[in-house]
């Protein structure tokens, strides 16, 4: 029985954007993507990400010398329900991913911050500067903090059946989380003469509690875990298929990298410059100065352009860009007479 033969996708090249990445917020662009795919793969893992990426958070505290939220404590400015709403701001990260504990001890006028916080080792506080309290002289404060992991958000868990708890432990709401934003943006880009391939961005913005880079790795290993239950027979390897199909595809189309065009695809010259496609001011002032075809614009120098009748730095400034993300720049000095003579030496291989 013969094997099916199945068509190749298009495999997309991942990259983060090296001069905005932090510990905070990344942009992710993923190109190129098969058409709709932008959307389909940025929902899903925009979704993911907000949803299911795991966190750590505190989830009750014992305070010493209150048995319940609307409580007061002396020399402490703040009620206890004000301290509460502050320490459920705490961001923290969690090393090994089991639950753990801090302590927090102090009195005097003081004003009571995070960084006070002992927490243990596998715990890691992360804003430091963001206050619990404010202490007058007479102020003492003991909290006793319990930590868990956990998804998304975790409403106050009390026991059932009792106001007050013997230990005097208060349980409060937690947000695990530690995702602020996610945005996505699809944007059209070019693979050979088809333009209509997705572009994805997707940017992160998180509490500092967790890497960008760690967050999407997390959410394709969920994504790819849950995908894998709808198999109901052995995976068509499509990267296989994919990854032979670009190297038989790149054989076909390589250039002589010495040659005029320096590697690029010969076509991409003599096509119009709609192909660009660049705003309709900049295009209709290249067309009425003659320009109509990429070789025609690239052959030209910067001070050609900006002598186009209403053709500004603006446009030029537009174009540079544009020819850039093709391989492309002006003054490129590409004769037409050598194209010709690189088609057909690639005809005449191809027929050998």
């Amino acid at each position: 029985m013969l094997d099916k033969v199945y068509k190749p996708l298009t495999l997309p090249t991942v990259k983060w954007e090296k001069k905005t990445v932090t510990d905070t917020f990344g942009e992710l662009i993923a190109q190129p993507l098969e058409p709709g795919f932008g959307i389909t793969l940025g929902n899903a893992l925009r979704r993911v990400i907000l949803s299911s990426v795991e966190g750590c958070a505190v989830t009750s505290v014992i305070i010493k010398g209150v048995n319940n939220e609307f409580s007061t404590l002396k020399g402490v400015i703040e009620d206890t329900l004000q301290i509460l709403l502050n320490i459920k701001q705490i961001v923290l990260k969690n090393n090994t991913g089991l639950p753990g504990k801090m302590n927090l001890n102090i009195s005097g006028e003081n004003v009571v911050r995070v960084s006070d916080i002992v927490a243990d080792e596998h715990l890691e506080l992360i804003n430091k500067d963001h206050v619990i309290a404010h202490l007058a002289h007479d102020g003492k404060l003991e909290i006793e903090f319990f930590v868990e992991m956990g998804r998304g958000y975790l409403p106050a868990q009390w026991p059932m059946g009792t106001a007050l708890q013997e230990d005097g432990k208060i349980y409060l709401d937690a947000m695990f989380s530690p995702i602020r934003k996610v945005e996505i943006a699809v944007e059209k880009t070019r693979v050979g003469q088809s333009i209509d391939y997705d572009k994805l961005k997707l940017s992160i913005d998180t509490n500092g509690a967790a890497n960008p880079t760690d967050v999407v790795h997390y959410a394709t290993s969920v994504l790819r875990t849950q995908l894998e239950h709808f198999l109901h027979t052995e995976e068509i390897p499509f990267n296989e298929i994919s990854e032979d199909k670009e190297e038989s595809t790149s054989a076909e189309i390589t250039l002589d990298a010495q040659g005029p065009t320096k590697g690029l695809p010969v076509d991409l010259f003599l096509k119009p410059i709609d192909e660009l496609e660049f705003s309709v001011r900049a295009h209709n002032c290249l067309v009425v100065a003659g320009i109509k075809r990429v070789i025609d614009l690239v052959n030209l120098t910067d001070d050609d352009l900006l002598k186009i009748k209403n053709f500004g730095r603006k446009s030029l400034r537009e174009v540079k860009e544009i020819l850039t993300a093709f391989g492309l720049h002006l003054g490129m000095n590409v004769k037409e007479l050598d194209l010709k003579k690189v088609i057909k030496k690639q005809e005449d291989s191809l027929k050998s």
